[in-house]
């Protein structure tokens, strides 16, 4: 019964966890890209004009931009958004989907990465139960949800995520919570080597990059939480994923083939998939031989 309890209250408090969890990811999804490229314009400005001690002393120092300040605001009219506006989800259903003070439409991924976030937390809370592992999940759920999200926005899968990622992946296993640690070794080794090696065959053949190096430290990531024995499976599912969703975006939305399309979400959604029903996917496979 002890159980039973303890799942009513653990699983509620996963998805209300995840829906301001949610939240963040927004601002991290929309903010780290940025800091990132003011980052890399500061480090370039100073080697093509390094300065002198007193002159970088001069002046007025930049607002501070990061994942904590400024304050969020609506990017029309540039009202601070309250407390009570930023209630994940409920929110944007109490304002309409629009700004409270000048009206103007707010994008639908606010709430749908909020959502998002929330779902797959309670998946990972009735999946793992109470423990290491239902803390594990979450962690790497909303880590593939903030990178998917940039990934789709900018196609760059940001370090600051991946490699600590795959670093979480490897402590995890240092007790064999979702692996053994040679197991998570091999795969954060195979997971990175593979698609290094697909990238410079692909480059070889055609003179072009197929893909990103984001692409490899994700999938390295990936093969530290759940071990090299997933990886064919995450492979194959996101290349299924990805031949899906490319070939609707080409008919509904009429991309080119030229028009290039980031590998992130789709290993992202596979990782997810092999994460939470792995084991099950294999048994059917192998069932059909």
């Amino acid at each position: 019964m002890d159980i039973y309890k303890d799942a009513i209250v653990f699983i509620p408090l996963c998805v209300l966890l995840g829906l301001f969890v949610g939240s963040f990811l927004n601002v991290v999804i929309h903010r780290l890209p940025l800091m990132l490229e003011a980052d890399w314009r500061t480090q370039a400005a100073e080697l093509l004009n390094p300065a002198p001690a007193s002159a970088l002393a001069e002046g007025s120092p930049p607002e501070p931009f990061n994942l904590a300040v400024p304050r969020s605001r609506c990017p029309h009219c540039g009202h601070l958004i309250t407390a009570l506006e930023n209630i994940p989800v409920v929110s944007y259903l109490v304002l309409g989907g629009k700004c409270s003070h000048c009206k103007a439409p707010i994008s639908l991924r606010y709430p749908f990465v909020e959502a998002v976030t929330a779902l797959l937390s309670g998946v990972a809370a009735v999946h793992f139960g109470y423990g290491a592992a239902a803390l594990g999940a979450l962690l790497f759920c909303w880590a593939l949800v903030a990178l998917t999200f940039i990934d789709l926005d900018t196609q760059l899968l940001p370090d600051d995520i991946t490699l600590p990622l795959l670093w979480l992946g490897l402590a995890f296993n240092l007790n064999g919570v979702f692996t053994d640690l040679g197991s998570a070794v091999v795969g954060a080794m195979a997971g990175y080597l593979s698609l290094w090696s697909v990238f410079w065959a692909f480059k070889l053949a055609t003179g072009k990059e197929g893909m990103g190096y984001g692409d490899f430290k994700l999938l390295a990531a990936i093969g530290a939480w759940l071990g090299w024995q997933v990886l064919p499976l995450v492979i194959l599912l996101s290349s299924v994923v990805g031949a899906v969703i490319g070939i609707g975006m080409m008919i509904f939305r009429q991309h080119g083939r030229e028009t290039p399309i980031p590998f992130g979400p789709y290993l992202a959604i596979a990782g997810l998939l092999a994460f939470f029903w792995g084991a099950e996917i294999n048994a059917s496979y192998l069932g059909l031989f």
